[in-house]
């Protein structure tokens, strides 16, 4: 890795590193919200498998799939999330896992039958990269999954939030999370209820993040504020288009075509994976 991606990424990963550290112990998700991540990807997929996480963050994810009783799950963050990451699995049940600080881009394992990446590409200096490192640590016959923001159905936060992202990233965190998502979160937070309070109203689906505004109003203000401060507090993010993403499945030789799959999710995102031959 180049020192410039090195020192971006970094810069990145210690950003939310005060996010993620900064939150009452457990994971930030519910069940089904894991559930709807990892789709297609089910149980049957899991269980007995060894799986990597790259980018796990606090282990918000890592503590549901758990659940699915993998063979043994590994964890792989750049920042000291690793740190709220080992508290939230060690007060789990479970002891098949492991937490490694390392750089995901340059990971090199001998292979996971199932690697995932959800939130995080779109994140990296070169999410291209990241993206290769999820196939390279790929055994053969297994499978990957990954998650990213999409170019399309973002509009309104590429023309309005990233301006505001990118003069927030350079605060202290406490500042972007209390004096800006806060404030800046409540009227979507109220325009959020307001869609699924009157959901039945056909033409209101027109409006901007319709889907996703369905899918994040079932959780409190908390979470919004949560969502608005990882927009916020990062320094840098990748919207990717569609288009994007296929080159990349096309591009890798290692990937069994046959596999691939591209879902956009709640409108402004895409899930998409496949196997390695």
């Amino acid at each position: 890795m180049n020192n410039l991606q090195e020192k971006k990424d970094k810069k990145t990963a210690d950003a939310f590193a005060s996010s993620w550290n900064n939150l009452p112990y457990g994971s930030v998700y519910t069940w089904d919200q894991f559930v709807d991540w990892l789709a297609p990807i089910k149980e049957k997929d899991i269980k007995g498998k060894n799986v990597l996480e790259l980018g796990c963050g606090n282990a918000s994810l890592m503590a549901h799939i758990l659940n699915w009783q993998p063979a043994k799950i590994i964890g792989i963050d750049l920042g000291d999330s690793i740190l709220s990451a080992k508290q939230n699995l060690e007060m789990s049940k479970y002891k098949n896992w492991e937490i490694k600080q390392a750089d995901l881009v340059e990971y090199k394992s001998e292979g996971y039958d199932f690697v995932y990446s959800i939130g995080v590409l779109h994140h990296l200096k070169s999410p291209k990269k990241g993206f290769d490192s999820v196939i390279r640590n790929t055994k053969s016959k297994g499978s990957f999954h990954c998650w990213v923001y999409a170019r399309e159905g973002n509009n309104m936060i590429v023309f309005f939030v990233d301006p505001i992202r990118k003069f927030a990233s350079k605060l202290p965190w406490w500042v972007t999370k209390y004096f800006l998502a806060t404030p800046l979160v409540f009227p979507y937070y109220l325009y959020a209820k307001f869609l699924r309070l009157f959901k039945k109203l056909s033409f209101l689906k027109f409006l901007p993040l319709y889907d996703y505004s369905l899918w994040i109003a079932k959780r409190n203000f908390l979470f919004f504020r949560h969502v608005a401060f990882d927009q916020l507090v990062t320094p840098q993010t990748t919207y990717i288009p569609r288009k994007t993403i296929e080159e990349w499945l096309k591009s890798n030789k290692n990937i069994n075509q046959n596999s691939t799959y591209i879902v956009m999710r709640n409108g402004n995102s895409w899930k998409f994976g496949g196997k390695v031959k």
